[in-house]
């Protein structure tokens, strides 16, 4: 969070890319899909806050983690106990509210993270942000539950039209046809998958979705090659000051 270190998804904020000074960030694998939704929808309102929960998969903490969801499956689903070692709790046939380390306040660092990286990719730091963040026994994909509240109203109509001429953003939302964002179908993807698209009922003005992506591609690995693109694109591989 360096404020003088662009923190950059090219669809949100590639004119950040103008000013770094040598080193560019793509930004932790929940904030980018996250953030790319936002960008969309706030076209239709300015946005209040957001309510978030996500279901992140295994592969979050690495291969390690990948490695100790299978081994506890198979110790599991064979009579035997699960043993630790990535995760503080058996992570197959479970979940875990608990993505890095616990702050002060209640929060967690990646919950905290959410805020922070949503704030300053999206230039706004009066979005208000609850993060909420789960690991799943998932191998692959990052899924989050939005709630989203806006200044002003909006449609679920609106809110489809815009998400789908969004860059990198698919809509998948077919309920009469059981279609809607899955880990299993973002895994090896390069679409931010979006559906469940419906008035929140909870909240004045508020819009309720789901989303899934693929935490190692567009959540990372696609991320950071996009960036690359987008400076040799613009010309902007030698550093340049922010106030340049």
């Amino acid at each position: 969070m360096d404020p003088s270190i662009p923190l950059v998804v090219p669809e949100v904020n590639g004119d950040d890319i103008e000013w770094h000074p040598g080193i560019v960030s793509t930004p932790n694998c929940t904030s980018t899909p996250f953030v790319m939704v936002l960008d969309a929808l706030r076209k239709l309102s300015a946005i209040k806050a957001v309510t978030v929960a996500t279901y992140q998969s295994v592969t979050g903490s690495g291969s390690a983690g990948q490695q100790e969801l299978i081994r506890q499956s198979g110790n599991v689903l064979g009579g035997s106990k699960a043993d630790l070692d990535v995760y503080p709790h058996q992570i197959a046939f479970n979940i875990l509210p608990h993505v890095d380390d616990f702050l002060s306040d209640g929060y967690t660092k990646e919950e905290q993270k959410m805020l922070n990286e949503s704030r300053k990719i999206l230039h706004d730091e009066s979005l208000a942000v609850s993060a909420t963040c789960v690991r799943v026994p998932v191998e692959i994909s990052h899924s989050e539950s939005l709630q989203i509240e806006f200044e002003s109203d909006v449609t679920v109509h609106d809110a489809k039209r815009v998400l789908s001429e969004y860059d990198g953003v698919l809509v998948v939302d077919d309920p009469s046809r059981n279609e809607y964002p899955m880990p299993l179908t973002a895994a090896g993807g390069d679409d931010v998958l979006v559906g469940r698209i419906r008035m929140d009922t909870a909240h004045e003005n508020g819009l309720a979705l789901w989303l899934s992506c693929d935490n190692l591609r567009k959540g990372a690995a696609l991320n950071a090659l996009q960036i690359m693109d987008e400076a040799v694109r613009r010309d902007v591989l030698n550093p340049r000051s922010q106030n340049e």
